[in-house]
C-alpha cells in the first residue's frame, strides 16, 4: 500500500514539476532526430539543440557564453550583431521587452556541418502553436571542428504585428557581413 502512495506521489510531483518547466518550450530532440544521421551529424544537431534551448528558450545567456562564446562566430543576419556576444547583447535586450519569447523547434535537417531548425517563434505566451502569430524562421548553421562557426536565417512574419516589428526594426545594419 505504501508503494503505491509513494508511486502516486512521485507521479503529482513529476507532473506537476512539468507544468512549472512547460513555461519554457523545450526542444524535444528524440522526436525531431532522423535515423538516417550520421554519429556526426548527431552530434552536430544535439551541440545546436543545447544552444538554441539555452538560448532562445531559456534564455540562459551565461551559460552560452561560457558554452559557445567562440569568437569565430560570423552572423550573417545583418540586423543581429557579429560573434556570440553581439548575439546574447541582442537578445537580452530582446527578452527584456519580450519575456515570454519562444522558439519552437518543428523540424531539424542536418547534412555534415550544416544544421537546419525550422521554427515557430512567437513573442507571447499565449501565442505559442498558434501558426497564425510570431514567425517562421529557418535557422542554418555550419559546426566545424565541434564549434558553431556560422549562422543564416530567413524569417517570415505571420502576423500584422510581426511585419510591422520586420519593418521597423529591419533597417538597422549592425554587422559588415554580407547575407551569403
Amino acid at each position: 500500500m505504501w508503494k503505491n502512495i509513494f508511486l502516486i506521489l512521485l507521479i503529482l510531483l513529476s507532473t506537476g514539476s512539468n507544468a512549472q518547466s512547460s513555461d519554457k518550450p523545450v526542444i524535444d530532440f528524440q522526436l525531431l532526430q532522423k535515423s538516417n544521421w550520421t554519429q556526426h551529424e548527431l552530434k552536430n544537431a544535439k551541440l545546436l539543440t543545447d544552444f538554441v534551448q539555452k538560448l532562445m528558450n531559456e534564455h540562459n545567456f551565461e551559460y552560452v557564453l561560457k558554452h559557445f562564446n567562440d569568437s569565430t562566430y560570423t552572423q550573417q543576419n545583418r540586423n543581429i550583431p557579429d560573434k556570440v556576444t553581439g548575439l546574447v547583447n541582442f537578445l537580452r535586450e530582446f527578452v527584456e521587452d519580450y519575456p515570454e519569447y519562444s522558439y519552437e523547434v518543428k523540424h531539424i535537417y542536418v547534412d555534415g556541418n550544416f544544421v537546419i531548425f525550422h521554427s515557430h517563434v512567437t513573442l507571447e505566451k499565449e501565442d505559442r502553436g498558434n501558426d497564425q502569430k510570431g514567425m517562421n524562421i529557418i535557422d542554418t548553421w555550419r559546426i566545424e571542428d565541434g564549434k558553431i562557426v556560422e549562422h543564416w536565417d530567413s524569417i517570415q512574419a505571420l502576423d500584422g504585428f510581426m511585419r510591422f516589428y520586420s519593418l521597423i526594426s529591419g533597417g538597422s545594419i549592425r554587422n559588415s557581413n554580407g547575407v551569403f
